[in-house]
């Protein structure tokens, strides 16, 4: 139906791209996944700099990006080069540039890569809209060239690579005038400048599409794959990120969901997570993404979209049509499962772990924003009245035990219903299966039970690609079954199990192929979520971490608003204050506001652009100054540091975003 924007819709296969020498270092043509980070010390602090290039160098980065604002910190990159050098460490550097064309040149000549931002390379962004005529589109371009090729010479003459990295928050205001703000502005403002480069014979380009909305994101590179295909023939290595992505486990969330995908899509050749963190803590979790592509790690193929033809646009987000069945699905936001089959004696307190907290004193439940919909029981049911928006699914010959009650649900495992699809009557019923379970035989019953739910699970570590082949096949087939993801990992640590649940599953929502989400590992409890040696997360058992992750991951693909949404920088050497602090400060004050997406930047750069679409901006604009913002509107310069974090509260209250936290 679609043109094909990656092989890896008919079984895992990696995007052929061109081949990139970054120093010794090769990108893309095949090669492994290259994992990167960048430093949040300030470039002319040299030994700082050099101190934690080696930090994560020994973490495993295979490239270093340092920011380099002006001519001065370019210059000194020769400095830490060197020291780098001295000290047996020849990792290649990458110098990043945003509004200054003289400090690329410079830079160009010491390092072996350097990153441009086509929004503000050579444009100046003042949020103007302006009606180009052709013409003067066109003159616009070749301003642009005449600025741009000193600097593709110099990486040609010297062997230098380069990024040419589009951020969808600073899209400059020629893009934005004629493409809006769009994936395809984020497009066409990156393939103006390969052009170019490609006119003057040099082809030692990496591009990326980075956004804080991993939807956008994920848009973006599939257009970029298919406009370089369409235009040209062949793709150009793609660095894959999740900007301002914040900290902790939503952080880890929300750019597993974005490179996760497009990875799953066999797309992508090297990768940065933007973590509001130390740098080297970055690599733990590139590492974790890219170890599920090395070539033993990949399954036969089974149950994929058969000749690359989807059923949907992958370009642009709709949900997929469904029937209405008991608050699932159509234009139901996703619901959340949590799984208590393995309890014997369900309580009102084993309940509090998945946000429903019973007051014996009141007879009454108190529920959160983040309070599971439906519970697994297995082969049991409660004994005591659950709160009304709770509901339970249990095995269909305990169902069939109990008294009538409609806020209990039959679940049977697929090879049962296809032998007997009346079963359970005219009730709901969910439907318990796998990728590898019979789907020509379900495609032939199922479209007589449309008020039936399929909860359909992966096997494996690539299940991504069978559940939306399934998928597929029933838009193709009609059969308009909500779908509950399910996601199983047996991964041992923290930062694995967030990414494995959130890779299976965030892809397919922001497909919109999902009406819910069941999650299950293998641990037994978790108490404290500790990740890079901070606490982030404090729950009381393991369910109370998969109901959490659940949650942020629909959150993450906007498909269900439930907290606070941080979008926060990863700091670097522009940064005018320190921001893992101020993030923990602006988080443990505002964490209760649902809906509300506040961005945290470091400095101007990552300023009113880079916050993209976020409701207010806490940005440093100074040495302990801040400057906030209202949308992309200034409403106070140079708010002292100190007083910033109150000034951000009296700013939401100004503008009716603030609700006063409610006693625990």
């Amino acid at each position: 139906m679609l043109e094909q924007y990656t092989a890896s819709l008919n079984g895992y296969k990696r995007l052929p791209t061109l081949e990139v020498k970054v120093g010794d270092l090769l990108i893309g043509n095949n090669h492994p996944i290259r994992v990167q980070t960048m430093t949040t010390t300030d470039t002319m602090d040299t030994e700082g700099t050099i101190a934690q290039c080696i930090r994560c160098i020994e973490a495993g980065a295979e490239l270093v990006r340092i920011t380099a604002p002006s001519k001065k910190e370019a210059e000194n990159l020769a400095n830490i080069r060197e020291g780098l050098r001295k000290q047996g460490y020849h990792t290649p550097l990458v110098a990043d540039i945003h509004f200054t064309p003289n400090a690329a040149e410079v830079a160009a000549r010491i390092v072996e890569k350097v990153r441009v931002n086509p929004g503000n390379y050579i444009d100046k962004k003042k949020f103007d809209f302006i009606n180009y005529t052709d013409s003067a589109y066109q003159a616009e371009i070749d301003r642009i060239r005449a600025r741009f090729i000193p600097l593709v010479k110099i990486c040609k003459e010297y062997g230098t690579a380069m990024r040419i990295g589009t951020n969808h928050g600073s899209l400059s205001d020629r893009i934005m005038s004629r493409y809006g703000d769009t994936p395809m502005g984020m497009v066409e403002s990156a393939m103006e400048f390969l052009r170019i480069a490609r006119d003057e014979q040099y082809h030692q380009i990496v591009l990326s599409m980075k956004s804080s909305n991993p939807l956008v994101m994920v848009q973006a590179y599939r257009l970029l794959v298919r406009q370089m295909m369409d235009e040209f023939g062949v793709c150009y290595p793609l660095h894959l990120g999740v900007t301002e992505a914040g900290d902790g486990e939503d952080g880890r969330i929300k750019s597993a969901i974005g490179i996760g995908t497009l990875l799953e899509d066999g797309i992508g050749d090297t990768i940065r997570v933007s973590l509001t963190e130390d740098p080297e803590f970055e690599i733990p979790v590139c590492q974790d993404l890219v170890k599920r592509y090395h070539p033993e790690k990949i399954p036969a193929a089974h149950n994929r979209i058969p000749e690359n033809k989807l059923p949907y646009n992958p370009f642009t987000y709709q949900r997929r049509k469904t029937s209405l069945v008991h608050g699932m699905g159509y234009s139901a936001v996703p619901v959340v499962v949590a799984d208590y089959s393995d309890l014997t004696l369900l309580t009102h307190e084993v309940l509090e772990s998945v946000g429903h907290r019973y007051d014996p004193q009141t007879d009454k439940w108190h529920m959160t924003d983040t309070a599971a919909d439906f519970i697994f029981t297995g082969n049991s049911v409660p004994d005591f009245e659950l709160p009304g928006t709770l509901h339970v699914i249990c095995e269909h010959t305990t169902w069939k035990k109990v008294a009538h009650n409609s806020s209990i649900f039959p679940a049977v495992r697929m090879t049962e219903w296809l032998e007997n699809p009346a079963l359970c009557g005219e009730t709901p019923c969910f439907i318990l299966a796998t990728d590898h379970d019979d789907l020509p035989k379900f495609l032939e019953v199922a479209t007589q039970h449309p008020t039936h739910v399929l909860c359909l699970s992966g096997t494996g570590m690539h299940s991504m690609g069978a559940i939306r082949a399934w998928i597929a096949s029933m838009i193709r087939h009609q059969i308009t079954m909500p779908v509950i993801l399910g996601a199983v990992t047996d991964e041992a640590s923290i930062d694995a199990q967030l990414i494995h649940l959130a890779t299976e599953t965030g892809g397919l929502l922001l497909d919109g192929l999902g009406d819910g989400v069941w999650l299950r590992n293998q641990a037994d409890k978790v108490h404290n979520i500790r990740i890079s040696g901070r606490t982030y997360l404090e729950v009381k058992d393991n369910r109370q971490f998969l109901n959490n992750t659940a949650f942020s991951i629909l959150q993450a693909t906007r498909t269900r608003i439930s907290k606070t949404e941080y979008i926060s920088c990863p700091s670097c050497g522009r940064t005018l204050f320190d921001l893992q602090e101020t993030t923990a400060k602006i988080r443990a004050a505002t964490h209760h506001l649902k809906g509300v997406k506040i961005a945290i930047m470091g400095c101007i750069v990552n300023g009113p652009g880079e916050m993209a679409d976020a409701d207010f901006g806490y940005v440093g604009s100074g040495p302990g100054k801040i400057t906030l913002y209202k949308g992309k509107e200034v409403v106070k310069r140079n708010v002292p540091s100190e007083i910033a974090v109150d000034e951000l509260i009296l700013l939401l209250k100004e503008n009716g975003a603030w609700v006063e936290p409610q006693a625990v």
